[in-house]
């Protein structure tokens, strides 16, 4: 097989992929919003959902019961085969169930609906076609018409299950809207590695103070600034006036650029160089909060300020690899 058919194929199965998703987009409404409804009179109740299912969809079962319970939607997985031999019991009558099958036949996930339904559960079943026999013993049949599959024996289960995890996702911050779910209560649920420390530091636990920041007055000079830098070993310096509310940012690249082009600054005040009003962050946000300034300005540097716009501290982009933040 060559290179170019490869990539040939492996284009196809994308394209296939892309438009399932598209298909399922545009089938959204009202069995979304029924199921949305249940699902949060469900954890309203005191309930959790339970995500079933056979086979490749057991794992898919597994991702989105995983992306409910991060995001605080209360959630276990069932399967199917040892829930008829006592995992039942994990269930309760305010629970609900979500059954994934995408031919909507699979035997354990159909013989698993009346045992459920004795235990008082109600049933969604997300499923290819809602007239199925699993669609039909559901109180709500949620489709997930993505059309063919890529595999070329319309066997293996590709677009269907890639359709049905994008369902998943859906719901899932669908119902972080619904329930107004906090940032704070999502890094409760992730307290270990990057994401949970960017979610749990702040930014005064990242910030340079003291010795480490570099802050002048505006009516210091260059040099001054440049002296002021080199003793907090920093890239830039903070700007401040007598009241210590914020006045602008002046960097190395800011330096660099000026006497590259000729002029000789040493002795003006820094006032006439700095960036004015520069973008900053307030003490309070999150680490999470500083990753996304510093990507989408592209800056190494943040002034860090309290709600009157007085300088707290600055943070460095270099310090973030050791807070292992990123």
């Amino acid at each position: 097989m060559t290179a170019e058919k490869m990539l040939g194929r492996a284009r196809e199965v994308f394209d296939i992929e892309i438009e399932g998703m598209r298909r399922v987009r545009g089938s959204l409404g009202e069995t979304f919003v029924k199921t949305v409804s249940l699902m949060l009179a469900c954890l309203d109740a005191g309930g959790k959902i339970v995500v079933t299912g056979v086979g490749k969809n057991l794992h898919v079962a597994e991702k989105m019961s995983a992306i409910f319970a991060s995001t605080g939607t209360s959630s276990i997985v069932l399967n199917p085969v040892q829930a008829m031999h006592g995992d039942l019991g994990m269930t309760a009558v305010d629970d609900l169930l979500l059954a994934l099958s995408f031919s909507g036949e699979s035997e354990e996930v159909v013989k698993l609906i009346p045992a459920v339904r004795r235990h008082g559960l109600k049933v969604v079943a997300i499923v290819g076609k809602a007239d199925s026999t699993l669609g039909r013993m559901a109180d709500v049949a949620l489709e997930v018409p993505c059309g063919k599959e890529a595999c070329p024996f319309g066997m293996a289960p590709t677009n269907s299950t890639t359709s049905t995890m994008a369902m998943g996702d859906a719901l899932a911050m669908v119902m972080i809207d619904a329930r107004e779910f906090k940032k704070s209560e999502y890094a409760l649920n992730h307290p270990a590695g990057a994401i949970g420390r960017a979610l749990v530091l702040k930014a005064t636990d990242i910030m340079r103070t003291g010795d480490r920041l570099a802050m002048v007055p505006p009516e210091a000079s260059v040099l001054d600034a440049l002296m002021a830098m080199t003793k907090a070993k920093a890239g830039s310096a903070v700007v401040a006036g007598p009241d210590g509310v914020l006045a602008g940012i002046f960097t190395d690249g800011d330096f660099r650029r000026n006497v590259s082009e000729g002029r000789d600054i040493l002795h003006d005040p820094v006032s006439k160089y700095m960036t004015r009003s520069p973008e900053y962050i307030r003490d309070d946000a999150y680490a999470v909060d500083l990753l996304r300034v510093f990507e989408r300005r592209r800056i190494d540097d943040l002034p860090v300020c309290d709600a009157s716009g007085r300088v707290a501290g600055m943070v460095d982009i270099q310090d973030l690899p050791k807070m292992k933040v990123l």
